[in-house]
């Protein structure tokens, strides 16, 4: 005898074309929520004509778990098989109070202190510590960090820095850009006593003292292009020193090409001298950043590199090795030279800076 089903029956469920598509994308992502991947193949099984007991089988979970998503997706379609949200715990901090911890903190200050720390912020507006961190780790503000800045004054700002930025992303033909600029007073620190090396849970430790044996100074020219540096070191920085570089520089560099160097305003970067050295060579053209504006030199960026990998952690017993360091520095920069890609016109420079003097001019300072 045939076996008659148990219950009433159920009534079809049928899917629209955009249901299914959706809940066949649930089921085939591999992002989705486990559950709700589970619930979606339910609907699809569901639709087929299957019993809840053969879903139910086929899915490994029991029969009222299929006919509780099968009466769900029936009276509220899709959403239906979403999680509803949790009410939690009711809110304790108003949104006034919110809005006048950002307020306190963005326009007025402590007193006897220059910023807000969480604990004087809690003290002086009555709520918890961690309420303000998450207030302010909400809002992005950061009372107890400060940036330094410095906008350049210089008359011809606009003029350079577009000859600059020229240069870096079209540079002429049948020439070489090159970016110059001295690193001045490099100090041969010497540790008082022997480096503790790195060891499996300690890193490596240095005494904070030290003894200075003398100083010398970086010339060096960074090539924009081919990431190559051409350097030499001198005891002094003044214009004879540059004017000898300017020689070596000359050497170095095919004499087909021209050389339109990068330079800021440094005295012996215009002394006589030089500018006599320089009408005699021709193929030089120099280009000057404007006045506080140092960021437009990619030389500098160099110079951060070797004073971070080099420099800083280094312990020199005098000039001459410091000098054998950074010469050595260069030579391995030489062998594996990585240029730095300018990637910013002079109208996207002039647009920052715009929204920035508005930014400070509206500052209340």
């Amino acid at each position: 005898m045939k076996r008659m089903q148990k219950g009433r029956p159920l009534e079809p469920l049928v899917l629209t074309e955009e249901q299914r598509a959706m809940l066949q994308s649930w089921v085939r992502r591999r992002t989705s929520a486990q559950s709700l991947a589970q619930r979606a193949r339910i609907v699809l099984s569901c639709a087929t004509g299957k019993s809840n007991t053969a879903v139910a089988q086929a899915e490994r979970c029991c029969r009222p778990t299929v006919g509780k998503w099968r009466s769900r997706f029936q009276q509220f379609g899709v959403d239906g098989l979403l999680d509803e949200a949790r009410p939690g715990a009711p809110r304790q901090i108003t949104d006034a109070e919110v809005e006048a911890v950002i307020v306190k903190t963005l326009e007025t200050q402590p007193r006897g202190a220059t910023h807000w720390s969480t604990r004087s912020m809690a003290q002086a507006s009555r709520l918890s510590q961690t309420a303000i961190v998450r207030i302010w780790h909400a809002f992005g503000l950061q009372p107890h960090r400060s940036e330094t800045f410095k906008l350049s004054r210089d008359p011809l700002f606009i003029d350079k820095v577009r000859d600059i930025v020229g240069l870096y992303m079209n540079p002429p033909d049948h020439a070489v850009v090159l970016c110059t600029d001295e690193k001045s007073q490099i100090q041969a620190l010497n540790r008082t006593q022997p480096l503790l090396p790195m060891r499996p849970g300690q890193i490596e430790r240095h005494t904070h003292d030290y003894v200075r044996h003398g100083t010398t100074t970086l010339f060096a020219a960074l090539n924009a292009e081919t990431g190559k540096v051409i350097g030499e070191c001198h005891d002094r920085h003044r214009a004879l020193e540059f004017r000898k570089f300017l020689q070596t520089i000359d050497r170095n560099v095919p004499k087909d090409l021209d050389i339109h160097m990068i330079v800021d305003n440094y005295g012996t970067h215009k002394a006589p001298t030089v500018r006599r050295w320089l009408a005699q060579h021709p193929r030089f053209h120099m280009h000057f950043t404007p006045t506080s504006a140092s960021w437009l030199n990619l030389v500098e960026r160099w110079f951060a590199l070797l004073t971070e990998r080099c420099i800083r952690r280094g312990s020199f017993l005098g000039t001459q090795s410091l000098k054998q360091a950074i010469l050595e520095f260069l030579a391995v920069n030489n062998e594996h030279p990585k240029p730095f890609v300018w990637t910013k016109t002079a109208e996207q420079i002039f647009e920052t800076l715009s929204h920035f003097c508005k930014r400070i001019s509206n500052s209340g300072h």
